[in-house]
């Protein structure tokens, strides 16, 4: 028992070390042509900060951050709910795009390892390294909250994409050349069912979770 307790030790010591110096490369890439990320443009910024968009970040990081001491997960606790939204908020619409973009070919491939790495650090090496400062120790939970955490943060790069052109109706802005662009119409009345389809999606998911942690 005392070697297998000393082998998980030395696994997460290593895994730590290992996002560690990932996420270092991931800045290096960054730093090299900081103008070539999207999510560096003022234009990010405005696409983000549409109403709609500002909106159901606020609904949905308020209902998390409220739920998350009652869930009976003694690692999600206010600030990890906080952050973790927030960085899905700033991250995730940019992620998917991103992700969509490369393997069209139509962003260069260091675009794709950054967007991993921040998709990760997002959903994941995040929380981890919180409760490793809180707790003192890696949570053994970390399997468990990638899972589902990405299961969250793929929807919501997809929500805060949602688009409406006149041309081509309901789209996803990523598909769009000029992405990354607030939208040119008042599109969220056009895309309202289709939001609705992903916030009742992960509403579900959570509401899944919340049975399982108190099951």
């Amino acid at each position: 028992m005392r070697g297998s307790a000393t082998g998980l030790e030395t696994f997460f010591v290593g895994y730590l070390v290992l996002w560690m110096v990932t996420c270092l490369a991931a800045m290096i890439v960054y730093a090299r042509a900081p103008a070539t990320f999207a999510f560096s443009r003022p234009e990010y910024r405005r696409f983000l900060l549409t109403p709609w968009k500002l909106a159901t970040f606020v609904l949905a990081t308020a209902g998390l951050t409220l739920m998350a001491p009652y869930t009976g997960d003694p690692t999600w606790d206010y600030v990890d709910a906080l952050f973790m939204s927030a960085l899905t908020y700033w991250g995730a619409p940019w992620v998917v795009g991103a992700v969509y973009l490369t393997v069209r070919r139509r962003l260069p491939w260091p675009q794709l390892f950054v967007a991993i790495c921040l998709w990760l650090f997002s959903v994941s090496w995040s929380y981890d390294l919180y409760l490793v400062l809180r707790d003192g120790s890696y949570p053994t939970t970390w399997l468990a909250n990638l899972l589902l955490s990405t299961s969250l943060y793929l929807p919501a790069g997809l929500l805060w994409n949602l688009d409406w052109r006149p041309q081509r109706g309901v789209t996803f802005s990523f598909l769009e050349s000029d992405w990354p662009q607030a939208p040119p119409t008042a599109a969220f009345s056009r895309v309202i069912g289709y939001a609705l389809l992903f916030m009742l999606m992960v509403s579900a998911e959570i509401a899944y979770f919340l049975v399982l942690s108190r099951g």
